[in-house]
């Protein structure tokens, strides 16, 4: 079987062809600009590489690009889309609709039309995809939408409720979501598969940590809480979000400097976080080349980071009366060697002890713990597009 994995944003669409028969990437490719002018990057697993600059008004003549790229240009990988069996979706909120993944149908896309309220950047983009797919590949190739939040879905009410009037959550669903379920629920399970035990039998605190960061606790196979929040800008400082932070000093703020509701939820978002601090970049890479050079802010950001991904570890120790294993993924989490370092340093109380020249590797999966630590400690690069291709042939194959 040959899953086409779609992930649609509002200008971009990104994309995967897998042979799931031994789950090998076939093809992967970006098309950019889409509304403006439009641009397609394909490659084949051989090496061969398609590029192509044409218009792409709409997310239809991208997938246009797209089967071209796959079926007839240098770098063609399929004869035709008959050879491919089922597509799969990501989507980024279902709200309390959704807790698994789901094949796409009328009833569904509405459901999440009225999620879109909630992500307004991201569902409406996701499902601009799903029909632009549908016209492209036609209605009898069978799609299935696989949501980011669906994994948090298993949390308590006492995780995902907050402390406000309760009939907000009554009347707007106003409570905890969680993101990167597709991410931290594929780690989990790769770590459970690489200790050779069942995840229902292991306490798993999951780091994603890139641009974008959030942490969970997956206890007896399910997480159990998880950093962000009613959106993603909630949990610890990332690279332009600020936040867990408290709500009286947006008011504060707002109020000395005449902002608006725009003005604020663009400060939280865009220039807050490791940029906010530091005044030098959102990537950890730059800032951490600026603390090196003496600045005080880069450096200060990175202290910032390191210290409230730590408490959202040990929190979720508590939350769980224990952990057996810690993944790194993301950008960050497979690179930052040094971040590793401090986070397992300073969760030394629990037995953890790390395996410096193992914790070295940048981008590999690897176990870097000792063997005589009480917490096994992991480097696992997340593979969300095989996470979804996994789900849509599960789901497919059921019909």
């Amino acid at each position: 079987m040959k899953v086409f994995v779609v992930n649609a944003g509002s200008s971009s669409l990104k994309y995967q062809l897998i042979d799931m028969d031994n789950e090998q990437v076939l093809a992967k490719g970006l098309c950019e600009r889409i509304g403006v002018t439009g641009a397609i990057t394909h490659k084949a697993a051989d090496g061969r590489v398609y590029k192509a600059d044409t218009d792409m008004p709409t997310h239809s003549e991208a997938f246009e690009a797209v089967v071209y790229a796959m079926t007839k240009s240098e770098a063609k990988v399929i004869d035709s889309l008959d050879e491919v069996s089922a597509i799969g979706h990501r989507v980024v909120h279902g709200a309390e609709e959704f807790n698994k993944s789901a094949l796409i149908t009328d009833a569904m896309i509405a459901k999440v039309k009225e999620c879109s309220v909630m992500a307004p950047l991201h569902n409406p983009a996701n499902i601009l995809g799903i029909e632009a797919c549908t016209k492209t590949f036609g209605d009898k190739i069978p799609q299935v939408g696989v949501f980011d939040t669906s994994f948090h879905q298993t949390m308590p009410a006492s995780a995902y409720i907050y402390a406000l009037p309760y009939e907000y959550y009554e009347k707007y669903r106003v409570r905890k979501y969680g993101f990167h379920g597709t991410s931290h629920s594929f780690v989990s399970d790769r770590a459970a598969a690489l200790e050779g035990k069942d995840k229902k039998d292991l306490k798993i605190i999951t780091c994603h940590l890139g641009n974008g960061c959030s942490i969970s606790a997956i206890k007896d196979g399910v997480c159990v809480d998880t950093s962000m929040g009613f959106t993603p800008l909630d949990g610890f400082m990332m690279g332009t979000r600020c936040g867990t932070l408290d709500p009286s000093t947006l008011t504060y703020i707002a109020e000395k400097e005449g902002l608006t509701f725009a003005d604020v939820d663009s400060i939280c978002n865009k220039k807050s976080g490791v940029l906010g601090v530091s005044g030098v970049s959102n990537d950890n890479r730059d800032v951490a080349a600026a603390a090196a050079e003496g600045n005080e802010r880069a450096k200060l950001a990175i202290d910032m980071q390191r210290y409230q991904i730590l408490k959202f570890v040990g929190s979720y120790v508590a939350a769980m009366n224990g952990v057996d294993s810690i993944v790194f993924t993301g950008g960050i989490g497979e690179n930052d060697e040094e971040l590793r370092e401090y986070i397992c340093e300073n969760l030394a109380y629990l037995g953890v002890k790390l395996n410096k020249e193992a914790n070295r590797v940048h981008g590999d999966e690897i176990k870097i713990s000792t063997d005589d630590s009480k917490v096994n400690v992991w480097i696992i690069p997340t593979n969300e597009e095989l996470k979804i291709a996994r789900d849509t042939k599960a789901i497919v194959e059921a019909l």
